[in-house]
């Protein structure tokens, strides 16, 4: 149970954050009824689960293998997160109305996919944590580390879902500007990270006279 909770904790530390995918959450609850909002958390934990499983068992053993590989997502997954950062500060989001007609599965499927597994921060925020506990944790521990990752992340997703819901008639036009504020900020910081990083394993490479 030792290696269950310190993976539940983990995954409350790397889905808890502000990120494209809990904003996906915040204004589906905001913008959907209940029921329609719970479906899109456990749609999004399911991609969410996903990037988890292949982030701890086999993308970060990939990254490590291939050095160039590392560099090319620290800097593609900078800018990139850089530019939905800013995109987030420039928004200017609508009053908050009940949606008449939400979004179908299939738009709700397609948009979970990409706020996760095209998200570069989550793929690399997972690689780099998840990667580096796998390969710390005793033998046959594994399993009971990421089933509490995955449940951090599904108890994570809802409740975020069941307290904005809860809280809509108190949210406004304003009150979603300025979570896409604190949103983009905190973005940015990420985009800020992943370039910092990216110079550094740079810097280190010239220093040391090493080829890609």
């Amino acid at each position: 149970m030792l290696y269950f909770w310190q993976g539940f904790s983990v995954g409350l530390a790397y889905s808890a954050p502000l990120g494209l995918q809990n904003l996906f959450i915040i204004n589906s609850a905001l913008s959907c009824r209940l029921r329609r909002a719970l479906l899109i958390a456990l749609i999004v934990l399911f991609f969410d689960a996903a990037l988890s499983l292949g982030c701890f068992f086999g993308i970060g053993a990939i990254m490590q293998r291939w050095f160039w590989l590392q560099m090319l997502v620290l800097l593609a997954g900078g800018l990139i997160v850089g530019f939905i950062g800013l995109r987030l500060l420039r928004s200017q989001p609508p009053d908050i109305t009940l949606n008449a007609k939400p979004p179908s599965v299939r738009q709700t499927i397609a948009t979970a996919c990409v706020v996760t597994w095209f998200n570069p921060q989550a793929l690399i925020d997972g690689t780099m944590m998840l990667g580096a506990f796998q390969v710390g944790l005793p033998p046959g521990q594994g399993a009971a580390f990421i089933e509490g990752v995955v449940l951090a992340s599904l108890c994570w997703f809802v409740i975020l879902t069941l307290l904005v819901s809860g809280l809509r008639a108190k949210f406004n036009a304003k009150v979603l500007h300025i979570i896409n504020l604190v949103c983009g900020a905190v973005i940015i910081f990420y985009a800020g990270k992943l370039l910092w990083n990216f110079g550094r394993l740079l810097s280190n490479c010239f220093d040391n006279g090493n080829a890609f």
